[in-house]
């Protein structure tokens, strides 16, 4: 039975492999004290939007109007929101757990090595993406990157503030980037399932049962500890990101960097939820979905609206999983009015610093905003 060590650090208690040596505990700790300071402010809103609800129906209500007032209620409450989500946008099929990564090639790169992989991310399609493991030994946390295509997170082709991948592994995680390179090529974007002419649930979920077969292969891997994937994603990898970590609770950590977490049809072309691709599918082809000035529109979406659904309903089910907002122009400091309702379910099931969001004015992350998310995983993932 393997020896564990407790410490408290920052009011968090920290467990830690009693093997390890109080010299390896103080470069733990040295870490841990530079993520947290990195991090540390952001899980706080301004004074001016604490406890701020706005217009929001309650989470901690359930639909029939009754009010969640136990851990008990909640895993009720938990369940009836999902199931409404589920149902509207079409159930996904049993998720593939028997499947582990097939290697295409490998390459050495720096201090890490580049694997090649394919798998299926749905029963009928396969697809290919890059997984990345540092050469050091032994257990590593691990966070899958989501965007149009594999290679921009994975840092092939030049340098990007998107090379999440390339960065998380220098620092340590494996990390696997993914993305939707057939479809981004021929402007349909997402995934359908079983295809695009009868497409069985809305894209936006294809997308997050995708992750969640990309998990289960990720853990199928030695370096992993399966107790410690995340997953990280950016505009429409970070809607996708979202979507994923809500409904699938083996991720352990989440960052959406500026994906538009609530429903806004101000915000045009970047929170565009009522797109064919995202939650506005019907069968092609596609000529318009939703007039954002109150025009007729097309697939889920206005049903959605009419219903008075929206996603901070989806933040709610990754409590007590930590989560970051990395917020640009789609994001404004404003989001912190849903994010409170993921604090308040926190609250009742007795957690606090599990809600974050940073902002910055324009829509494209920078260095700065990367490197609170690299330390948000930083903290929320690694042990040593």
């Amino acid at each position: 039975m393997q020896h564990i060590k407790l410490y408290i650090l920052f009011g968090f208690v920290i467990w830690v492999p009693g093997k390890l040596s109080s010299q390896s505990f103080y470069h733990y700790y040295e870490t841990k004290n530079r993520a947290w300071s990195n991090i540390a402010n952001y899980f706080t809103p301004p004074a001016r939007l604490e406890n701020q609800m706005g217009d929001y129906r309650s989470p901690l209500r359930f639909y029939n109007g009754d009010k969640v007032e136990t851990k008990e209620d909640w895993q009720k409450r938990r369940k009836e929101i999902r199931d409404r989500w589920m149902e509207r946008m079409g159930p996904w099929p049993e998720v593939i757990r028997d499947q582990a990564f097939e290697v295409l090639s490998s390459t050495q790169r720096e201090d890490f090595t580049q694997h090649k992989v394919r798998f299926y991310w749905t029963p009928n399609e396969q697809t290919e993406g890059y997984l990345l493991i540092p050469d050091k030994k032994g257990s590593k946390p691990a966070v899958i990157t989501v965007f149009y295509e594999p290679e921009t997170a994975a840092g092939i082709g030049g340098s990007s503030l998107q090379d999440f991948a390339y960065q998380l592994v220098k620092r340590g995680f494996v990390a696997l980037s993914i993305g939707t390179t057939e479809t981004t090529e021929n402007k349909t974007y997402s995934i359908y399932y079983p295809n695009r002419e009868n497409a069985q649930m809305q894209p936006l979920a294809a997308l997050a049962y995708a992750a969640a077969n990309a998990w289960e292969a990720l853990a199928k891997v030695n370096e992993v500890d399966t107790t410690r994937i995340g997953i990280v994603g950016h505009s429409y990898g970070g809607k996708w990101a979202m979507f994923a970590s809500c409904l699938y609770d083996k991720f352990a950590a989440a960052a959406w960097i500026d994906p538009g977490i609530v429903f806004d049809e101000t915000k045009g072309s970047n929170v565009n939820y009522w797109e064919p691709w995202y939650l506005g599918y019907y069968q092609p082809p596609w000529n318009g979905t939703w007039d954002p000035k109150g025009g007729s529109g097309k697939g889920l979406y206005p049903q959605l609206r009419k219903e008075g659904l929206d996603l901070h309903e989806l933040h709610a089910l990754m409590a007590p999983r930590p989560f970051l907002v990395s917020g640009g122009s789609s994001d404004p400091v404003e989001r912190w009015i849903p994010l409170n309702h993921a604090i308040a379910v926190n609250r009742l099931l007795g957690y606090q610093n599990r809600v974050a969001m940073s902002n910055r004015p324009h829509h494209s992350p920078t260095r700065e905003s990367n490197e609170i998310v690299y330390a948000f995983f930083e903290w929320f993932l690694s042990t040593k």
